[in-house]
């Protein structure tokens, strides 16, 4: 059993997740996302897909990279 490091939990599924050299233990991957995954810049949503990177800020997409003035994105090639 491990201790989720966002909720608490205890429970007997858990699952570890090593990210920058720390480990951390979760009891659910939404629980790791709310941990781990990069909010959105504009929106501030969990970026949970691929998202976007402009001069180290992230963008869920590249309307809100747009929406905060950052050109050149593009969701599709």
């Amino acid at each position: 059993m491990g201790t989720c490091a966002t909720c608490g939990n205890d429970y007997d599924k858990s699952f570890e997740v090593t990210k920058d050299g720390r480990t951390l233990t979760f009891d659910s991957f939404e629980c790791a996302i709310q941990s781990l995954a990069p909010v959105c810049a504009h929106c501030g949503c969990r970026i949970i897909g691929h998202g976007m990177e402009a001069g180290g800020t992230f963008y869920c997409c590249d309307h809100c990279a747009s929406q905060s003035g950052i050109e050149g994105l593009s969701d599709r090639v």
